[in-house]
């Protein structure tokens, strides 16, 4: 008994001094003080030091995009830095090109702020703002696959049909960090004091499982944006639109802008999905339809089961294209979804003869 109390003591007084030596730490090694960000030679913020360089602008107020929420995992989050970034990390290499290097580009997410730095951003990037927002009504549009709509409480977002916003995931039972997240728009841009997104589960997602099982109708919410260089192009070329799941939001959006903007071009949507169950909005796609004369759906499941009677097309999207896709010539093409299915679609495209400067795609994890 006595060796048990020993044991016991001992292991209790091993933990007490790892917690002061641990607070000890970050108290002096992780201590930096304030430091100065200095933005395109311009703007200088005095922020605490220790922070990375993405949490650290975000604080500021000032937003870039990160559709992983800095996870260091989409390679979005890339700023110049010229000054006190320090050594690139391993992290970074898969996402920086050699041009990437040669013009000091870093993922802002890994990026910690030790010292001052100096950085430079796009223009465009000061326009982006914060919103809060009211849960107005949220839809199951399958088990997995949510519809949400808010209504702006200040103000209005202006945004090209195409753009994404980060959502802020808060501290909830289960998740004790503050998350943003990247998730495409999906309402229209006349609708600028609202805002839709489509937003599927992912088990043991932080921000899916805040929106699916602890967002409720007239909770807040705050977001930023918009975000992106992934929307609708004006031009008279032929429309190629291919989405998978929650990949329809963009394309969404593109389509009620061709809709209130009367723009009728020849335009083909392909939606995959596996299952019968997997498909939404079908009503809202024909009606879609009927309004664009040269508007076309095609829906295609890849695991169609015989007890569901499904008439449709039958197999991954490329199938679909390959089936009712003729060449390349004179078309554009609007892609969203997976990096597997970005990829593929992409190299089938390409076969049919549309250049690969004319097939914008938006990737999502």
């Amino acid at each position: 008994m006595q060796t048990i109390v020993i044991t016991v003591g001992t292991i209790s007084g091993l933990t007490g001094i790892l917690a002061f030596l641990l607070t000890l730490a970050k108290s002096t090694i992780g201590n930096y003080g304030e430091v100065i960000i200095n933005i395109n030679n311009d703007q200088d913020h005095v922020v605490d030091g220790g922070d990375t360089l993405l949490s650290s602008l975000i604080s500021e107020k000032i937003f870039i995009p990160s559709a992983c929420g800095g996870k260091g995992s989409c390679g979005y989050c890339k700023v110049k830095v010229k000054e006190g970034g320090g050594p690139v990390l391993p992290t970074e290499l898969g996402y920086l090109t050699p041009e990437d290097m040669k013009e000091n580009v870093r993922l802002s997410c890994q990026v910690k702020v030790k010292e001052n730095i100096k950085i430079e951003i796009p223009e465009e990037l000061f326009s982006v703002a914060e919103y809060e927002g009211v849960v107005s009504e949220i839809v199951d549009l399958t088990p997995t696959i949510k519809h949400l709509t808010f209504d702006i409480k200040e103000g209005s977002i202006d945004f090209k049909p195409g753009q994404y916003v980060q959502l802020r995931a808060p501290q909830y039972e289960g998740s004790d960090e503050e998350v943003y997240r990247a998730y495409s728009i999906a309402s229209s841009p006349l609708l600028q004091n609202k805002l839709q997104l489509i937003i599927g589960y992912i088990p043991e997602g932080v921000a899916t499982t805040y929106v699916h099982h602890h967002l409720n109708q007239n909770d807040e919410v705050l977001f930023n944006g918009p975000y992106g260089d992934f929307f609708y192009q004006d031009t008279d070329r032929e429309m190629v639109m291919v989405a998978i799941g929650t990949g329809m939001a963009p394309i969404l959006s593109i389509l009620y802008h061709m809709v209130e903007n009367n723009i009728d071009r020849k335009a083909t949507f392909y939606f995959g999905a596996r299952h019968v169950d997997d498909l939404f909005l079908l009503d809202e796609l024909k009606e879609i339809e009927d309004k664009l004369a040269n508007f076309r759906f095609i829906p295609t499941l890849s695991r169609a089961k015989k007890e569901d009677g499904w008439k449709g097309d039958i197999g991954r999207v490329t199938d679909a294209i390959d089936k009712h896709m003729g060449d390349g010539e004179n078309k554009e093409a609007y892609l969203c979804g997976s990096p597997r299915m970005i990829d593929s679609t992409v190299e089938a495209l390409k076969e049919k003869g549309i250049p690969e400067e004319l097939i914008f795609y938006d990737k999502f994890e």
